[in-house]
């Protein structure tokens, strides 16, 4: 999708409701309804991370956005990919603040250079106990991508039109919180399995796109 196409078409969603969890269960197992009426106390104590959906035209004017694909680590999110982001600081401002400074911080790029369209519905992710606050945003230029090293093993650049190809989606057998091993609806994403919070962000992503191209 041309860029500039894709900012006249952005501009629409500023104005019309988020899909929520229309969107999310589109990529969830079944169960998961069932699964969260279950975590009622740990939700009222869960914290709070923001996260980017950066969208910039490449060197031929074509939309894309960033993922990156976390180190291997003892934790939860271990070589999982997901949006540019992190949990809420004591010197942040907002989630949104939130989110720009750990796009910042993994990706390199500038706060400055990043305008923010929309916030997206928040997602509870069980593992980690945290809420997550996503935001749609976008970069005139391509960005000149440096990755944080300790934490970031790959940055991923996604073409708007390959995501929003029903081909994208996929089901995959994962070890999950709700079972040793379940079959989960996912993208495939430049060789790259996105599932879990990630996917139910995307999700709502393209439910938006789609309602306004």
């Amino acid at each position: 999708m041309n860029f500039d196409f894709f900012l006249q078409s952005i501009s629409k969603i500023k104005n019309i409701p988020l899909p929520a969890e229309s969107a999310h269960f589109k990529m969830v197992p079944t169960f998961r309804k069932a699964f969260l009426s279950q975590q009622e106390e740990a939700i009222k104590k869960a914290k709070h991370a923001g996260v980017l959906a950066l969208f910039y035209p490449n060197e031929l004017q074509e939309t894309q956005f960033v993922l990156i694909l976390r180190k291997t680590y003892k934790g939860v999110h271990s070589a999982q990919v997901g949006f540019p982001g992190g949990k809420l600081e004591k010197q942040d401002k907002s989630l949104m603040e939130t989110a720009l400074r750990e796009t910042y911080e993994e990706v390199g790029v500038p706060t400055d250079s990043v305008q923010i369209f929309k916030a997206l519905s928040k997602v509870y992710i069980p593992p980690s106990n945290f809420y997550v606050y996503p935001f749609i945003g976008t970069s005139m230029h391509k960005p000149r991508f440096v990755k944080q090293e300790d934490e970031v093993e790959d940055i991923i650049e996604v073409d708007l039109d390959v995501f929003l190809d029903e081909k994208a989606l996929i089901e995959k057998k994962i070890k999950t919180s709700y079972s040793a091993a379940t079959n989960v609806p996912a993208f495939l994403l430049n060789g790259h399995v996105v599932w879990g919070a990630t996917a139910m962000m995307l999700s709502e992503i393209k439910d938006l796109i789609k309602a306004v191209v």
